[in-house]
């Protein structure tokens, strides 16, 4: 079981990765891939993006990617 968890995060981590990317490449909020892949992350990033915001620039995918790999090496090596 663990292990479909940590594939699980492996997906979401991947996801959370090209919001990022995204980000940086279509400005455009309305475009249906930057929405399909803001309705899968929003939920992991909005609530930390509240509190990590400094000057315009987001910590939250750093600290949901950092978060992942945490708890999927904990789940690994359990």
């Amino acid at each position: 079981m663990s292990v479909m968890v940590a594939q699980f995060l492996n997906l979401v981590w991947i996801v959370v990765l090209v919001r990022v990317i995204l980000s940086w490449v279509v400005r455009d909020p309305e475009n249906p891939l930057v929405r399909f892949v803001g309705t899968l992350t929003d939920p992991w990033m909005r609530p930390l993006s509240r509190h990590l915001t400094f000057g315009g620039l987001d910590l939250s995918p750093m600290v949901v990617l950092i978060g992942i790999r945490v708890v999927q090496r904990m789940l690994l090596s359990a």
